[in-house]
């Protein structure tokens, strides 16, 4: 993002840095791991500004609300506070990459996403493959809507739910092929950057054009095959 001239970037993250993650996440190192971990969003900002004193970089600490998630009476208000601030943040930002650990973390950026109609690139990663994709935004021409793209949500086959209460190992995000995550993290960027560079930007339709080439919908790549294929879909009602 940063090579590509982006010079605002806000991370939200409410774990620790643990000692899998230097080998797997470049903004990370051993030191960050000690003491029970920095905190990722704020270790990622402080390694970005030391990368590139010109960035502007925050990192929040905090837990996004999630539907199928239980709420305590006492913890009510903080849940509250969080949407209240998450609002905000998407409202402030241009652009939104989801790449949170569980299916219903991404559930209210989303939203929040849809309803201000911002641009929201989103990645999933299996063990050998993995989706990069962007949200639609309904827009109108000559007095009617046109369908929009779907989402991450749209294309899911199960509600919202609690996925990390007696999730196996094998279903852990720490357990893929290493390259997948720089490939899809990359992938993500070039496609924010094509979206950027389409008249219509965010609500460029699937396959648009722009000068850098074709702006698709989805990216999915299935590493042991060495397939990419690009695919797109429509919002359901």
């Amino acid at each position: 993002l940063i090579g590509w001239g982006v010079r605002h970037i806000t991370f939200v993250d409410n774990a620790r840095v643990s000692f899998s993650n230097p080998v797997r996440q470049s903004l990370f190192t051993f030191e960050d791991c000690l003491n029970g971990g920095k905190y990722k969003a704020e270790a990622a900002a402080e390694r970005l500004r030391a990368i590139f004193p010109g960035v502007e970089t925050q990192g929040i600490v905090m837990t996004i609300p999630m539907p199928g998630h239980f709420v305590s009476k006492s913890d009510e208000t903080r849940v509250k506070e969080a949407v209240i601030e998450l609002d905000e943040l998407v409202q402030t930002h241009d652009t939104v990459f989801l790449l949170g650990d569980s299916r219903e973390c991404r559930w209210l950026p989303t939203l929040l996403g849809a309803v201000h109609k911002k641009l929201v690139i989103n990645v999933g990663l299996g063990f050998d493959s993995f989706v990069v994709m962007r949200h639609g935004v309904e827009v109108e021409k000559e007095g009617c809507s046109e369908g929009k793209l779907g989402c991450y949500v749209c294309s899911d086959v199960v509600a919202p739910r609690d996925s990390l209460r007696d999730r196996t190992l094998d279903q852990a995000c720490t357990v893929t092929r290493p390259g997948i995550s720089m490939m899809a993290a990359a992938m993500a960027v070039e496609l924010f950057v094509s979206v950027m560079h389409n008249k219509s930007l965010v609500a460029a339709s699937a396959n648009a054009q722009c000068p850098l080439g074709t702006v698709p919908h989805q990216l999915r790549c299935f590493l042991s095959e060495w397939n990419l294929v690009q695919l797109s879909g429509s919002a359901y009602d």
